[in-house]
């Protein structure tokens, strides 16, 4: 009975293990291969295995086998190049074993397992590319900051120094009623561009968030919101949201501005929901309107939007949701780690 059990164990681990399993006579004749061998390479038992290209090229001794694993039987494994059925040559990483020595022809079989590495190339291919937009991320938020910092502290005050001046001016004019009436629509033009400058430097990068957290720094947004989309009515609930990781509040606030945008934009919705959620390992966040709904397949530029929050989510490390339907409104669920993911 155990011995069957352990001949069904086995066979399933034949038929379903990702590495490409061959048994091969010392002629290289197949003679057995599981199911990932043959989606790997496209052989057929019966078929002989060639060569790889560093066997075909290396420099061997008077009678040594051409296979280099057969010839140096402490090899582990190693990888090269594998010529497959159709003529296309595919990185593997190779290890054999003599398995059988058959006495009555005195030939040896041998196991050969095949390990895909173009899979393995492309893995990794995408953490570098994971990375890079990671960096790309972090450089564009590190400018807005910049930027932000600067307009507030630098253009910012010296408008309002001009302010005062004009001030002091007017203190001087008082009896030219036509030069006081230039000066007030001068300091009104000049109110005007501080308060763009203002709103300039908050949409690049909220002094708020560093300075107070994600909670205050949505509620501003939403007042700033209200005033110009009063139809809308948008609530924020939240719980055990105290100070995050840098990277994860400015994220967080980034996916909240812009579905705030799309809703605003696309949704024709009269009702928001923000629910925030913080325990000891996760952040909660859910987005919900009451807006149209859409099909996901059907939006091209419009899907960009919500393509940069899932984005933002991965480079988190956690994951998104976005559930809608046409008349029923739209649902991002999103769950994060409650620290950002280190990386090398």
């Amino acid at each position: 009975m155990q011995s069957r059990l352990q001949n069904e164990y086995l066979q399933q681990i034949f038929e379903h293990i990702q590495d490409g399993i061959i048994i091969m006579k010392e002629s290289r004749e197949i003679v057995m291969m599981n199911p990932a061998a043959k989606l790997l390479t496209g052989w057929k038992i019966g078929d002989f295995v060639p060569f790889c290209s560093y066997c075909m090229i290396r420099k061997r001794e008077q009678g040594e086998p051409t296979c280099y694993l057969i010839a140096n039987n402490e090899v582990p494994s190693f990888l090269s190049e594998m010529p497959t059925y159709h003529g296309r040559k595919i990185d593997v990483e190779m290890s054999t074993a003599a398995i059988y020595a058959n006495e009555n022809t005195g030939e040896t079989e041998y196991l050969l397992v095949l390990r895909d590495q173009e899979t393995f190339k492309k893995a990794q291919e995408a953490a570098i590319n994971k990375k890079m937009i990671r960096a790309l991320i972090e450089a564009k938020e590190s400018e807005h900051k910049r930027l932000a910092q600067e307009l507030h502290d630098g253009v910012g005050q010296s408008l309002f120094s001009v302010s005062v001046a004009m001030q002091a001016i007017e203190s001087f004019v008082k009896d030219n009623a036509e030069l006081n009436d230039y000066i007030a629509e001068v300091r009104k033009e000049l109110e005007k561009v501080m308060k763009d400058i203002s709103a300039y430097s908050h949409q690049l990068r909220p002094h708020s968030l560093d300075q107070l957290g994600l909670e205050p720094t949505i509620q501003t947004t939403i007042a700033g919101i209200k005033k110009n989309v009063p139809h809308l009515d948008i609530q924020l609930t939240t719980r055990g949201l105290d100070r995050c990781d840098p990277a994860v509040e400015i994220n967080l606030y980034r996916i909240t501005q812009e579905a705030l945008h799309n809703i605003i934009k696309y949704a024709k919705a009269t009702q928001v929901h923000i629910h925030i959620v913080k325990d000891n390992t996760h952040i909660y966040m859910t987005i919900q309107d009451n807006g149209i709904g859409f099909e996901r397949e059907k939006i091209k530029n419009e899907g960009l939007g919500l393509k940069h929050i899932e984005e933002r989510v991965d480079q988190l490390g956690g994951t998104c949701s976005i559930l809608s339907k046409v008349g029923q409104g739209t649902c991002i669920d999103i769950v994060i780690p409650r620290w950002r993911p280190q990386h090398d």
